[in-house]
Parts: structure tokens; C-alpha cells; sequence
């Protein structure tokens, strides 16, 4: 079986790939960076495209496979310069999505897992954790496009008879993780005091390998053509306990005090980082048992092995990191944080 990988450079494609060779597939790489800035695992093909869009051509990319995983996005943007981000956004997200759909189908792909976000569903939960059957509600740019890039293929699998699975992660973690997860791990090797003890919030969370491992199972089970999944690591922590659980995998003393998380929350206010305090302060709690139920599927590591594993190959790699040269981020690249 041949599968093509989009945004394969990225965190989660990298990590794809290599889990899908390891298993015995055939994997396209698809990627817009340059070869010696790839990363791309060994015994991967790579193919190169040039954006991702509604007019992109993937014949290429597409020639002779079965089934198509689809990571590249266009995601957050710190320091946003377009006039219109949320066109932006539908641009890659879910005009690029749906053609590459289409033209998945006309070069006789049988599969295509589309990997969404848990943004789709909502930023917060209250008082029961997100389901598949839960209305979406995206609150920003990135979830709204995320939301009409699965309505789009839904339409196209109508018409053309390819299988279509979603799955919606929430936050991914694991070796090289960008964004908030990959600062954490900073701070806590550093040993710096964090005011966030007070924090009395649930999350969940999906370690990458994980990540992965299911979606391999949507790629080959025949009950995941047509279905949604939210998918998470199945074990929900507060900020303070994931916290704890680091510094204890990282061999660190847990520093923190408390501190009003309403404060808290009114500074990253002042310094535009509301997001990344809902992400600290919020709770967002995810019902992942419907993958469990329809596949068997179940992931193959727990938290705390996934965390612990995560520490060590962060631990192993700081000293080779400081020697490398540091790449521009892009703004269209392989799924990262969710």
C-alpha cells in the first residue's frame, strides 16, 4: 500500500512517516521545503509542491497511490500580516483540502484521512468533555476553516465514492514539539518558577505517537470510511499536574506558586496572548471513545510513558540543537499543535 503524506516536514509528518515505514508502507512525502531542510526519515519518496491551494497540482505526488493523509495547514499566526486572515485561511485549509480531495479520487485513491483539529468542536469545555456529536463551534480562523475544509470533502465523498475519515486531535505533544508544549519543557529544565499551582483545570492531551498509530488504523479499517473521531490520549490532567509529571520526567524539582489565574488571564490580555492562557487556564476535555469503540483501537502509550519518552529525547537532543542553524517558520506547514 502506498500512502502520500502532506506537510510531511512538519512535527506530526515527520513522525508519520516514519511510524507508516516502520509498519510497512510505501509513503510519498509531500513537502515545501527544500530536501536539506526536510528532515523527512529515510526510505521516504519526497515530492516537492509549491503551495497549497485550490489550484495546487498533485498529479505528481498522487501517481499510483491508495490512500492520502492530509497534514498540511496553513496554522496559527503569531504576528498575522494579512488583510483578510480568515480568506487566508480558507485558501489552504479549505479550498487546498477539497481539491486535493478531488483529485485524489480522479487518480484512484481509495482513502483519505483528513486530519482536523478539536477547534472545530470548540476552545473550552465545561462541564462534559467535546463528542462527535456536539455542534461545532470554531471560534477563530483556523477552526472555522478547519470546520468547512470537513464539510467540503464530505460533499466530494458524496459524489465520488472516496473514503473519507476526520479525525480531530487536541494539543499533540512529543520530541520537537512546536508552540506552547515545546516552551514548558523549556522553562522546566531551566528551572523556572511558574505561577500556575492555582491553575484547577482539565485538559487532554494526544502524544504524537499516538497520534499516529491511529491514524494508521483509520488508513486500513474498513468501519473508519465515512466516520469522525476526536482522539486524545484518554487520560485528562490539570496544568499544575502536568506540570508535576514533567519536571518528574525531566529529573527536575517542580516549581511553582500561586497566583489568581483571573490575573493571570488579564495579562496575557494585555500582551495579546489570550490564546495561549486559554490553552493554560481553560479546560478542554475530549470523549475519545467512540475510535475505541468502532476500530478497537487504543493508544499505545500512556501519559506517562509518552511523557517520560518525550523528556528523554528532549534531554538527548538539546546539546546537538544549539549547533544547528534555526529554519523561518512558514506559514503553511505540516500540523503542529492543536
Amino acid at each position: 500500500m502506498k500512502v502520500l503524506v502532506t506537510g510531511a516536514s512538519g512535527f506530526i509528518g515527520r513522525a508519520l512517516c516514519r511510524h507508516l515505514l516502520r509498519h510497512g508502507w510505501s509513503v510519498r512525502a509531500a513537502t515545501r521545503l527544500a530536501p536539506a531542510a526536510t528532515a523527512i526519515p529515510a526510505g521516504a519518496e519526497v515530492v516537492h509542491i509549491a503551495a497549497v491551494d485550490g489550484g495546487t497540482d498533485w498529479s505528481e505526488a498522487l501517481a499510483g497511490v491508495d490512500a492520502v493523509v492530509h497534514l498540511a495547514a496553513r496554522v496559527h499566526v503569531m504576528h498575522e500580516s494579512e488583510a483578510d486572515p480568515l480568506a487566508a485561511f480558507r485558501s489552504v485549509n479549505a479550498d487546498g483540502t477539497n481539491h486535493l480531495a478531488v483529485m485524489a479520487a480522479q487518480a484512484g485513491a481509495r482513502r483519505f484521512v483528513y486530519v482536523s483539529s478539536i477547534k472545530v468542536n470548540g476552545e473550552q469545555t465545561t462541564r462534559l468533555p467535546f463528542t462527535e456529536a456536539d455542534a461545532p463551534r470554531p471560534s477563530d480562523a483556523y477552526g472555522i476553516s478547519k470546520w468547512e475544509a470537513e464539510q467540503a470533502l464530505w460533499q466530494t465523498a458524496s459524489q465520488t465514492g472516496l473514503e473519507v475519515v476526520v479525525v480531530r486531535p487536541p494539543l499533540v505533544y512529543g520530541p520537537d514539539a512546536p508552540g506552547n508544549f515545546n516552551r514548558l519543557l523549556r522553562f522546566i529544565r531551566q528551572g523556572v518558577p511558574l505561577p500556575l499551582s492555582s491553575i484547577r483545570n482539565q485538559r487532554s492531551f494526544m502524544y504524537v505517537e499516538n497520534l499516529c498509530d491511529a491514524v494508521r488504523v483509520c488508513l486500513q479499517h474498513p468501519a473508519a470510511a465515512g466516520r469522525t473521531f476526536l482522539l486524545s490520549d484518554g487520560e485528562d490532567v490539570s496544568t499544575p499536574e502536568l506540570i508535576r509529571l514533567l519536571s518528574g520526567s525531566l529529573g527536575r524539582r517542580t516549581r511553582m506558586f500561586p497566583f489568581p489565574p483571573s490575573l493571570l488571564q488579564a495579562a496575557a490580555s494585555l500582551l495579546d496572548r489570550k490564546e495561549e492562557a486559554t490553552r493554560l487556564l481553560g479546560s478542554l476535555c475530549v470523549n475519545s471513545s467512540a475510535i475505541r469503540q468502532a476500530l478497537g483501537w487504543s493508544p499505545p502509550y500512556s501519559m506517562r510513558e509518552a511523557l517520560r519518552d518525550t523528556a528523554r529525547e528532549y534531554l538527548a537532543s538539546r546539546s546537538e540543537r544549539r549547533a544547528e542553524p534555526v529554519a523561518p517558520p512558514a506559514n503553511v506547514h505540516g500540523a503542529g499543535s492543536r
